[in-house]
């Protein structure tokens, strides 16, 4: 686009950096960053930290102290707000402060919104400059991006297998399929996620935190258990998430088959239990995304395996897929893979994944996209 300046990537890539600052902290808001650029270069920065405190561009022009100098631009990772939330209109802010220049990097994804922001400043005599590295900007939202659109959970599976698509060894052995700078990459979008998921065999087998551990911080978001009959609770000892400090943020899935006894023992530990409908053998997963939806939880981290891989992808609960695929070859039948998902006569009919992203950890892949159904 010819208004775009040779440092404007340059300065947006710094936003962006900013709003990671607040990495899974802003649910349901996005994450935001914003740089203030005068003619001497850089001089405030912000970032939107949590949901009900200040915008980016709030936060900066509160860091900078006093009115931008003529000439002035801002750089913000997502198009400034027009409405008067809780916070005011981001607008109003910059045209205010007197800004010449606002670029912006992905427009608000919401329908009812989109580009009035924009249209708000231009209107105002400010010139707009759009679309600096959008796409990584929006990529940074994709749970607001889903909420804010669908008013839906942002649903995202994760899985971790061999180049020939294995989930574990025939004998149940998986530790470990892939190495650990992947397993730090799960970690950090636990971290992103205010909701992780996983099945009651995960939990019988690997007996999890479902935490997120990036150095010495420790956090806990609302752990969920697909457990229809509520087999977890029938060993003497119980798993670590329902005994452990964070146990007030963990909910049991199940159905109508689970026993009164174990309902109670449940109870009796103050686990919620969440019943829902069953569909061909498993949970209902149009109940559960519903459910979510109804607690405003905007995003679940789901983590499969074999089993549970094959039902969110065929029941159509995923909207997301991560998958870390090791280079290693188990060549061998009998371990554990994908089940067979619906019957594609052609390449037209599989599952797909589009707007991929890629990154590469010591050997292992990471392909993650939105999954066609």
């Amino acid at each position: 686009m010819s208004n775009f300046k040779a440092n404007d990537e340059r300065f947006m890539r710094r936003a962006l950096e900013l709003a990671q600052q607040a990495w899974g902290q802003t649910h349901p808001n996005p994450m935001v960053g914003a740089v203030i650029v005068e003619a001497s270069g850089v001089v405030a920065e912000g970032w939107h930290a949590a949901a009900g405190q200040a915008h980016a561009e709030v936060a900066a022009l509160k860091a900078l102290g006093r009115k931008p100098a003529a000439g002035a631009s801002i750089y913000v990772t997502l198009e400034p707000c027009s409405t008067c939330g809780r916070t005011g209109a981001c607008t109003n802010a910059l045209i205010e402060a007197g800004f010449t220049r606002v670029v912006i990097g992905a427009k608000d994804p919401n329908p009812e919104h989109a580009g009035r922001g924009l249209e708000i400043l231009r209107e105002a005599g400010i010139e707009v400059v759009e679309g600096v590295i959008a796409e990584e900007c929006a990529d940074l939202n994709l749970i607001f991006n889903h909420w804010i659109t669908q008013r839906s959970p942002f649903i995202a599976a994760k899985m971790a297998i061999t180049l020939d698509g294995k989930f574990a060894a025939a004998s149940g052995d998986s530790k470990w399929v892939t190495g650990e700078n992947a397993r730090a990459d799960v970690m950090r979008w636990r971290r992103y996620f205010p909701a992780i998921a996983v099945s009651a065999n995960t939990v019988l087998k690997d007996n999890p935190s479902l935490s997120s551990r990036i150095g010495d911080e420790v956090w806990c978001p609302q752990r969920f258990v697909f457990d229809r009959t509520l087999k977890t609770f029938e060993a003497e000892t119980l798993p670590q998430i329902y005994t452990d400090t964070f146990a007030s943020q963990t909910t049991v899935l199940c159905a109508d088959a689970a026993s009164d006894h174990l309902r109670a023992r449940a109870e009796d530990l103050n686990i919620r239990l969440w019943q829902l409908p069953e569909a061909k053998g498993h949970l209902n997963w149009l109940a559960f995304r519903k459910r979510c939806a109804e607690a405003g939880i905007c995003g679940v981290y789901v983590e499969v395996g074999p089993r549970l891989a094959t039902q969110v992808i065929e029941g159509g609960l995923a909207d997301y897929l991560f998958v870390y695929q090791a280079p290693k070859l188990l060549s061998d039948a009998s371990a554990p893979g994908i089940g067979s998902l619906r019957n594609s006569q052609s390449m037209e009919e599989v599952f797909a994944l589009r707007d991929l992203r890629q990154a590469n950890f010591e050997g292992d892949r990471l392909i993650r996209g939105f999954l066609s159904k």
